[in-house]
């Protein structure tokens, strides 16, 4: 069988024997209406437990819009037209709206980053701006002991718009709703203290009610509160598929219900080999970001078996704790061990990396420097071809392979 995945802003390519293949797990099929904007200005003009946005806003409001940096796929220049619109129907002028990136701990934008993001229209008409972790306000601390240190321009302003796509997050459960708050503008302290909960056994892909970050980042709403959000949820061509508006914990909520009947992908077995990939530009853009796909690529393979992660990870690393913990290291064991007794953000990415690691073993096809892929206990190949060749020498010729074209996206589920 012949297999084509993004790879950076291109693809890659391979081929596996017919017989090898276990599965291709793909989106599940959902019965779809509308699409892109349409699909956004339904869900606006439907809004879940929630007045209509343009019916929230009064004239004159200084009112800010959250969405997410390039790090993420949040198509913000579909979304933001249909947002402007009901803004501007509320009697609100351009120069009320600023557009806030949530940077969390990422690094900022260029100019043009940033019209990519919005497109040059937009860009043109409204303020935009990344978030800054060294001009936040302190509004409170949660009942777990995080501190609630806000962007200025979000905890000034008379209201609070937030944007994002739903998605798997390996501990908080699902990207969206809240988070684009918490850590989306918090300060690094914030989300250090927000994220050191990851080691529980409850903070896992797809868990909410018993997850305790997400309950932390639902939290940071009563200091913070949120007036109206739109997240969507996108195909495996990021195309958006669905959208949800409204009140900020019931419209993700169903956002996130939806997210289960698409991506959560029930296998008959764990496999000998499994082939992940974020999908392509921006997923892989560094190793940071690219390890959502390899996290949930664990729950698909069996212990002591290979997965082999296809990223481009052009920027490197991403990140200097992550890259700073990756150097004073010696092994995956030391690394779970630090983070359980010094929790440090950035850190915590390669833990979780380790934990994996300790379950599998882990083949990487990359732009990064071979060191750079040895350093972090992986095997590092030049393509796939020669990853899986490898794989089957140590997994033997009758090993079953399974594919997640969309790792970062789906979340296996045995029966």
């Amino acid at each position: 069988m012949y297999f084509k995945y993004g790879y950076g802003k291109g693809f890659r390519e391979f081929h596996i024997p017919d017989g090898n293949v276990m599965a291709e797990l793909r989106q599940n099929d959902v019965t779809v209406s509308l699409t892109g904007i349409d699909e956004v200005r339904r869900a606006i003009s439907e809004p879940i437990a929630s007045k209509r946005l343009s019916e929230i806003v009064s004239r004159g409001e200084k009112t800010v819009i959250i969405t997410s940096d390039i790090t993420r796929p949040m198509p913000t220049k579909t979304v933001l037209p249909a947002v402007l619109e009901e803004l501007l129907k509320a009697g609100l002028e351009y120069e009320d709206i600023t557009v806030v990136f949530a940077l969390g701990s990422h690094r900022k934008h260029t100019e043009e980053e940033m019209r990519y993001l919005t497109g040059d229209d937009i860009y043109e008409k409204v303020r935009c701006i990344d978030s800054d972790a060294d001009r936040c306000r302190m509004l409170g601390t949660t009942s777990r002991g995080t501190p609630v240190e806000i962007f200025d321009e979000v905890a000034a302003a008379d209201r609070i718009i937030c944007l994002g796509n739903i998605e798997y997050h390996y501990f908080a459960g699902y990207s969206g709703g809240a988070k684009a708050v918490m850590p989306g503008v918090s300060t690094r302290a914030a989300i250090q203290a927000n994220h050191s909960a990851m080691v529980r056994d409850e903070a896992r892909a797809g868990a909410l009610d018993d997850n305790p970050v997400r309950q932390d980042i639902d939290e940071v709403v009563k200091f913070v509160p949120i007036d109206f959000i739109v997240n969507v949820v996108l195909d495996e061509n990021k195309n958006i598929i669905k959208a949800v508006a409204g009140h900020y914990l019931h419209a993700h909520r169903e956002g996130c219900r939806f997210l289960d009947r698409l991506y959560k992908v029930t296998i008959p077995r764990k496999a000998d080999i499994v082939i992940t990939t974020p999908g392509g530009f921006p997923k892989d853009i560094n190793l940071y970001q690219a390890q959502k796909a390899l996290d949930n690529a664990k729950h698909a393979v069996r212990d002591n078996g290979i997965i082999i992660l296809l990223a481009s990870c052009s920027e490197g690393y991403g990140e200097k704790v992550f890259e700073r913990w990756i150097n004073t290291s010696d092994s995956p064991d030391c690394l779970i061990e630090r983070i359980k007794t010094n929790f440090e953000l950035g850190g915590h990415k390669a833990a979780a990396i380790a934990l994996v690691e300790k379950k599998a073993r882990v083949f990487i096809v990359s732009d990064m420097d071979r060191s750079l892929c040895e350093r972090l206990y992986m095997e590092p190949f030049e393509n796939m071809q020669t990853a899986l060749d490898r794989a089957f020498s140590l997994m033997g010729p009758d090993a079953q392979v399974l594919l997640m074209p969309h790792g970062g996206s789906t979340l296996p589920v045995v029966k």
